[in-house]
């Protein structure tokens, strides 16, 4: 059995200056100094999951986050994984999870997968959000890029980077000795 955290961070902006950076000037700016003013250049949708007992983070960056992107998701995980074994993912109540589509792509594959749902408001249990938050205070915060592409391809390189050594992760919660 493998089991899979997975969830969607969909909106991440790619953003770009309107006005080149300031170098740092000796005895003026001590560090790089962006103007406040940006570009939106777009949207994107990071789908990720991690296979809980390898720490291997497993993901498709799209424009748009639908049914069908999900299903590519699923897609993909079939193919990496032996067709005997059973995939658990753990995600949330999404709609795109639970959709006509995606019932219909489940039936092509009978007991392949296996959802277990987090509660309503409880999505902070899953693991893979701990992924994003960590994604996002160390490399999404004051990106600056040229294009979606360029955001797409720096986000695969941070999450292919993870993967060359992957971390499994682990809950653990202390109770009173």
């Amino acid at each position: 059995m493998i089991i899979i955290s997975y969830d969607d961070k969909p909106g991440i902006q790619a953003i770009g200056n309107r006005y080149p950076d300031l170098m740092p000037v000796p005895g003026k700016y001590t560090t790089l100094s962006r103007d406040h003013e940006y570009i939106r250049l777009g949207a994107i949708s990071l789908l990720a999951g991690i296979d809980l007992l390898t720490g291997t983070v497993h993901y498709k960056i799209f424009d748009k986050h639908r049914s069908v992107e999900f299903i590519e998701f699923l897609e993909s995980l079939n193919l990496i994984y032996p067709k005997h074994i059973k995939i658990v993912i753990i995600l949330d109540n999404l709609r795109v999870h639970t959709s006509k589509k995606t019932l219909e792509y489940l039936q092509t594959v009978p007991r392949r997968f296996h959802f277990v749902f987090t509660p309503k408001h409880a999505s902070w249990l899953n693991i893979i959000e701990s992924l994003f938050s960590k994604m996002t205070r160390s490399m999404l915060r004051g990106i600056r890029v040229s294009t979606k592409t360029e955001l797409k391809e720096r986000i695969s390189q941070y999450i292919d980077c993870m993967n060359e050594t992957p971390t499994i992760f682990k809950w653990k919660y202390k109770m009173d000795k």
